[in-house]
């Protein structure tokens, strides 16, 4: 695939490594001097040292012919303006970093892809692992609903039950799904069936309608204070 990234500060750089480490054909666009020349220096990509909100500084990116932009600068106004460009180019999928909230909806209007306040989503990030401390990994979908992993402990609830058992002692519902099983670090997911028994040590990838409040940890062997 061949990318376009704008922008090798703090959220573009780790994009650049990912990109690169997986093979793709990826431009770097970046205008300050130092930040562009550390990233030629240490990723297999071509970087120019260039204002991205002119349109000739794409074209020199091969914009015409990428397969996705993403701009990642910590300005929304540089970002908008780049991706207008890219729409003009003709570039089929373009993703943009949006800082502030308000401007969410200028993006929408202009058919953009795009990731809210990234440094929001690690300082919530952050502060969960603090505050519920067993969960290992979540996603919020919505308001409320959250998809998110938990290890199953020895004296939980759920533990020696099979998911038709579970169902039918009222520990999981309408509103929760276990979505997936993994067992004994093997890396291959179960996919659960009404027959499936959850064992003490399982990783299960859950989803709860309700967000992962202590009434629904509690049903995996969980009760740390998440007042």
């Amino acid at each position: 695939m061949y990318l376009v990234i704008v922008g090798a500060g703090d959220i573009g750089t780790p994009l650049i490594e990912i990109a690169t480490t997986g093979g793709n054909e990826v431009v770097v666009i970046e205008r300050d001097e130092e930040r562009a020349e550390r990233a030629s220096r240490q990723y297999d990509c071509l970087v120019i040292n260039d204002d991205a909100t002119i349109k000739d500084t794409l074209q020199d990116a091969g914009a015409e012919r990428a397969d996705a932009l993403i701009s990642t600068t910590d300005q929304d106004a540089t970002n908008i303006m780049v991706c207008l460009l890219a729409q003009e180019l003709d570039v089929p999928t373009i993703v943009s970093v949006v800082h502030n909230p308000d401007h969410m909806n200028v993006f929408r209007q202009i058919g953009v892809n795009t990731m809210q306040n990234p440094q929001r989503l690690i300082a919530e990030y952050l502060y969960r692992s603090v505050k519920r401390p067993s969960i290992v990994d979540f996603m919020r979908i919505g308001e409320q609903a959250e998809v998110f992993e938990i290890t199953v402990e020895a004296d939980a609830p759920i533990a020696g039950k099979t998911l038709r058992e579970a169902d039918e002692a009222g520990l999981i519902g309408g509103q929760m799904l276990i979505v997936a099983i993994e067992r004994d670090g093997d890396g291959e997911p179960i996919t659960p069936r009404g027959n499936t028994r959850i064992e003490a040590g399982d990783l299960l990838t859950v989803y709860s309608g309700e967000g992962a409040t202590p009434e629904v940890t509690d049903i995996f062997g969980h009760t740390e204070d998440q007042s």
